[in-house]
């Protein structure tokens, strides 16, 4: 088999940037099994560089690339680029568009279904296209009195809100609200983090991820795993990646078999309607009188030691590498 040269890109400067890192980890760790590929990993910073390990600044050209800095130094040809990037600009469709434009394949949703499924005004409003129940939920455009009002008569109707920023993952810019003394600072909050926000009813609910990914031509949904917090309140940063998070997690859910599969079955048909591409980890809410609802959808999961996503897959019968490799040299050979 010919070699192929796969730049790993990771980090991105944003609050996800050491969460990256460690997803990176695991890709390295599954692609060193894979005789065939030469790893070259970069890690972008805030300010848009691109550092190798040893830290030598580099650039990914128009000509599918790695140019180092160091002129006395051979640049370094791409096939093929694993945005490992979570939040801005990989969740977010940005880099993509730049692959797209250069031509160069990558891994994971293509630009459009990345900006569709972070935005959660844009997502939720194709959860409901899809007749896909998700969460009742108003949208403000803005930090004034007219949001503020909105905002307090949906808290004095649903009795406790979420204020989340629009365009934000991992719980970053969002607050649980039950009382209006809290509502003006937490909406102010959120307004600095996105320049759109949406005001969710509470739910109280089992939260329920679903992996689902791409292999042989067929869209395969896990079982539902299931998140339950130790502070018995929402899965918030700290919770998903600190190292004393009182976060448990099951990989199989204890939910019945119909459950399950209502689940599963709104899983593969919101990936198949908004067009994902080979992996994501798809988020529901289950109440205690059985209703599912979509909560959001996550384009590159985190590949963390306490992540979901790979160990659903694992338990679902299927190695990573396997699994990335089919899907890379799938792509390779359309290319050709």
């Amino acid at each position: 088999m010919s070699q192929t040269n796969l730049l790993l890109i990771c980090g991105g400067g944003g609050d996800e940037h050491a969460i990256s890192l460690m997803s990176a980890k695991f890709f390295e760790t599954s692609l060193a099994k894979l005789a065939h590929i030469n790893l070259l990993k970069i890690e972008l910073d805030a300010q848009g560089h691109y550092r190798t390990q040893a830290g030598e600044l580099c650039e990914l050209t128009n000509r599918k690339q790695i140019r180092f800095d160091d002129v006395n130094k051979a640049s370094w040809p791409v096939d093929y680029v694993i945005p490992c990037i979570h939040g801005y600009p990989g969740e977010t469709g940005d880099i993509q568009s730049y692959f797209e434009l250069i031509k160069l394949p990558y891994f994971g949703c293509d630009s459009e279904a990345s900006r569709n499924c972070f935005n959660k005004v844009t997502a939720k409003m194709w959860f409901s296209a899809l007749g896909i129940p998700n969460t009742p939920y108003i949208f403000l455009n803005d930090f004034n009195d007219d949001a503020i009002n909105q905002a307090q008569q949906a808290l004095a109707s649903w009795g406790s809100i979420f204020i989340k920023a629009a365009s934000q993952g991992s719980s970053v810019g969002c607050y649980r609200v039950d009382s209006p003394e809290e509502l003006t600072e937490s909406l102010k909050q959120a307004f600095t983090y996105s320049p759109y926000v949406i005001v969710e009813k509470t739910i109280e609910a089992r939260e329920l991820e679903v992996a689902v990914y791409e292999k042989d031509g067929e869209i395969i949904a896990t079982q539902p795993g299931e998140i339950i917090c130790g502070t018995n309140t929402f899965y918030t940063f700290d919770e998903k990646y600190a190292e004393n998070s009182q976060a448990e997690t099951k990989v199989v859910a204890d939910i019945s078999e119909s459950v399950s599969q209502e689940i599963r079955e709104y899983a593969v048909k919101v990936f198949k309607g908004m067009k994902l591409s080979h992996l994501s980890r798809i988020d529901f809410f289950l109440t205690a009188d059985n209703e599912i609802l979509l909560n959001e959808i996550n384009t590159f999961p985190g590949l963390t030691p306490i992540s979901m996503f790979p160990k659903m897959l694992q338990n679902h019968g299927d190695n990573f590498s396997d699994y990335l490799n089919h899907n890379i040299m799938q792509q390779l050979s359309k290319k050709d």
